[in-house]
């Protein structure tokens, strides 16, 4: 049996699976990213958790390559750069010290152009060749594949769509400091603001007025639109409507079939595909209406950026996937 290694490198946890070329994670591991502050002792733990996971098969496995998914990487470069939300600052030469360690075919790319390859290999993109996935957890990614190849940029950072500014640089702060992008908007995160945005705006009773803003969760969010609270119905419509509103613009230049939401957010179900769909409809031009699907991925969640860094070296094998 042959497998892949795919890793997604996260601020807070990085997370190991073994896949096989059916898109199955096998098995797999996370630890805290944090714990290693040292970049030669991070990857003494991924090779180490590889070989321990391997070790754990019913049946002997060929490990054919390692691929990476992680904030601000760059697939040209094999760097991470500059990454906020990382502990190693600077312009990391990841991929290459990967490689000395395990000596096997390994490729990094930004978590969402990955989550881009997996969902067009392993999910509902598998018979597309034009379609955008866009992940909304703590901030947004968007991966782009045209035509039926993923793009990726002059040294590998295309598609950074969370921090274009929606409000001509008088808005919220993204992550990466620009005044009003996207993700401070559309993301988990951004939903959490909003919540305190629409408190302040209007006046009827809400749940949320006795929660503070790091007590608020996504999914009690969701819950409380469910159960009608008129402040995480606002919250929805707003955030969907700038969801759609974006789309509408992002169809324009590559004209995708579809997009794909994945990610915390997009666990919202119904409160953010149906609204979003309605405002993403509103705003497109005349020659694209009726044309654009607002789909959710086909892999699962706990699997989808495990799933996304493995399609990095599987694609090479696309033949026999």
């Amino acid at each position: 049996m042959d497998i892949v290694a795919g890793i997604d490198i996260g601020g807070t946890k990085t997370k190991i699976g073994l896949v096989d070329n059916k898109g199955n994670n096998l098995i797999q591991t996370n630890f805290l990213t944090k714990d290693y502050i040292d970049l030669d002792d991070f990857l003494e733990k991924i090779t180490t958790s590889i070989e321990e996971l391997n070790n754990q098969l019913p049946q002997p496995a060929t490990l054919l390559g390692i691929g990476v998914g992680a904030p601000n990487a760059s697939s040209r470069r094999g760097t991470i750069e500059h990454a906020p939300n990382l502990v190693w600052k600077g312009v990391v030469p990841f991929l290459d010290k990967l490689k000395s360690k395990t000596n096997l075919p390994s490729k990094i790319m930004n978590d969402a152009s990955a989550a881009a390859l997996g969902e067009m290999l392993f999910g509902n993109a598998k018979d597309m060749k034009d379609f955008i996935v866009i992940t909304l957890g703590t901030g947004f990614g968007s991966g782009i594949v045209a035509n039926g190849q993923l793009i990726d940029g002059y040294d590998g950072f295309a598609g950074e769509l969370g921090h274009i500014d929606l409000t001509l640089g008088d808005g919220r702060l993204t992550g990466l400091g620009v005044r009003g992008g996207l993700e401070a908007y559309v993301s988990s995160t951004g939903l959490k603001r909003t919540i305190l945005y629409m408190l302040c705006k209007y006046m009827e009773d809400s749940r949320f007025r006795d929660i503070a803003y790091h007590d608020l969760h996504g999914e009690d969010i969701t819950k409380a639109a469910e159960e009608g609270d008129p402040i995480a119905l606002k919250a929805f419509d707003y955030t969907a409507k700038i969801l759609g509103f974006a789309l509408a613009n992002f169809t324009a230049f590559t004209q995708p079939e579809a997009f794909f939401l994945m990610g915390g957010l997009a666990n919202s179900g119904h409160w953010i595909f149906e609204p979003t769909q309605k405002y993403m409809e509103k705003n497109l031009l005349e020659i694209y209406k009726k044309k654009v699907k607002l789909l959710p991925s086909g892999m699962k969640e706990k699997n989808a950026a495990i799933l996304g860094a493995a399609a990095l070296i599987w694609k090479d094998f696309k033949n026999d996937v």
